[in-house]
């Protein structure tokens, strides 16, 4: 500006000298704001105030612009210094906001203990960069590693992390040398869940402030999924209790009537109140030799539930003619079913299945002792196969109550019994496991005349099987 100055009102050439000062202070902060004004003003006397070149004031007014200029400059110093230490400020608590952000993201996903520990001491290790971190957790009277990152914890060092060892310890997250170890309780509803032991603290004091708010946040992930898991356990073992007592409900009711029948007969053979004829004699062990059976079906569908639920349920499959199926199913319960004929309508020339025999005549003998506890006194029941698109059905059909809409996809649940009467679910659950082992399906479809057809599917075997 020198070549124009006798251009220049004072005024002009001070408000010129207001952009190096607001530079200085961004650069270098109030005390170059300072330096930057006292350079204006030397600079402002020198080249722009009468005499030229010279450090002196020809008049008064100009030294009032000169006192001016320099009271204004330093209060615009100390301003923009105010303002750029906020700024700086707030950047530094966004960026601390947004990285609790992103811790407090990880320990809200839904993981294990053992996923939430690594991801605890992974983040401060990468995330505060620190040398080494481990989670410790109590363990009766002891602390123990869950989790660690980076260096690991010595004997020793571990030894005085123990609450008895006598050994000083650094606690907190005040600043230390950086290979000190220090200790960072984890404390939810007022009670330790665990400690971090940081090797090293964080050289900023608001990365040492993020660390204790993070291991705050820790302390209450730790403790919520550590209850959730509670939780769950509980769940479980109220549903075993539950199912223990529908399983005793369920046996004890269908142990009632064959025990009932087979002790009466016994009691009469042994002390008859009148003599007994020899064809009266016949019919009680037959009732003692058909109520054995039904029993001895039932401790093999006992056993059967004991493997699926092991998971030791195994299908051998291979091919065998549905005739058979239908027959050996048949042949089983015949002595049971009474007084109920069984109708086989199997078409000529019907394809062989590709199954396990023993575990679909089970389902077959299931199913027909289902319907003659349910069919009425000398009804027929009915078993039925036919060719349905590439799959076989088979069907076995009463002429009972049948089963309401609402019942026909709980009544295959386990041990399902209904007040009304209704069918049991032991058979039934077994049935449909056995069918969906084969990938296949069980339904139950009503009969137009009145009564219930249990219907499932088998794959029919390929001409490879039936070759080989």
């Amino acid at each position: 500006m020198l070549p124009l100055r006798v251009h220049l009102s004072i005024a002009t050439a001070a408000l010129v000298f207001v952009l190096p000062v607001i530079a200085g202070v961004i650069t270098g902060g109030f005390p170059a704001g300072v330096a930057s004004v006292g350079a204006g003003f030397l600079v402002y006397d020198y080249g722009f105030i009468p005499p030229y070149n010279r450090l002196s004031v020809a008049n008064s007014q100009d030294w009032v612009a000169l006192a001016v200029y320099a009271v204004v400059m330093l209060l615009v110093s100390r301003v923009v210094a105010h303002l750029e230490s906020a700024r700086s400020e707030a950047q530094v608590r966004t960026a601390d906001a947004r990285r609790l952000f992103e811790l407090s993201e990880l320990l809200v996903e839904d993981r294990s203990v053992t996923e939430l520990l690594k991801t605890i001491v992974g983040a401060v290790r990468t995330v505060f960069e620190v040398p080494g971190v481990a989670l410790l957790v109590p363990q009766g009277d002891r602390l123990e590693i869950a989790a660690s990152a980076g260096e690991a914890l010595s004997a020793e060092e571990l030894r005085g992390l123990e609450p008895l060892s006598g050994i000083p310890v650094g606690l907190g997250t005040g600043p230390g040398p950086p290979d000190e170890i220090r200790a960072v309780a984890l404390i939810a509803s007022g009670r330790p869940v665990g400690m971090l032991a940081v090797r090293g603290m964080p050289v900023a004091a608001a990365d040492r402030e993020l660390l204790r708010t993070f291991a705050n946040h820790a302390a209450l992930a730790l403790e919520r999924v550590r209850l959730r898991e509670r939780a769950l356990q509980l769940e479980v073992l109220e549903e075993v209790d539950r199912l223990r007592h529908a399983l005793v409900g369920a046996v004890s009711h269908d142990l009632k009537t064959p025990l009932a029948t087979m002790k009466v007969a016994s009691s009469t053979l042994l002390d008859p109140p009148t003599p007994l004829s020899d064809a009266d004699t016949r019919e009680l062990h037959s009732l003692i030799d058909v109520e054995t059976d039904r029993l001895t079906r039932l401790v093999t569908s006992l056993l059967d539930m004991t493997r699926i639920d092991s998971g030791a349920l195994v299908v051998r499959r291979r091919p065998t003619p549905v005739p058979d199926l239908v027959h050996d199913a048949a042949a089983g319960v015949r002595s049971a079913l009474g007084d109920h004929p069984v109708h086989e309508v199997i078409p000529v020339g019907l394809p062989a299945v590709d199954v396990d025999q023993p575990l679909i005549s089970q389902v077959l003998a299931n199913l027909l002792d289902n319907a003659n506890r349910h069919a009425p006194p000398m009804s027929v029941i009915t078993v039925a196969a036919e060719v349905r698109g590439s799959r076989i059905a088979l069907s076995v059909a009463d002429t009972g109550p049948g089963v309401p809409p609402s019942e026909r996809e709980a009544v295959f649940d386990r041990y399902v019994r209904y007040d009304t009467g209704g069918r049991a679910g032991l058979g039934l659950t077994i049935a449909k496991t056995f069918v969906e082992a084969h990938g296949e399906r069980i339904w139950v479809e009503e009969v137009p005349q009145g009564g219930a057809r249990f219907v499932f599917t088998l794959p029919i075997a390929v001409a490879d099987d039936l070759d080989g």
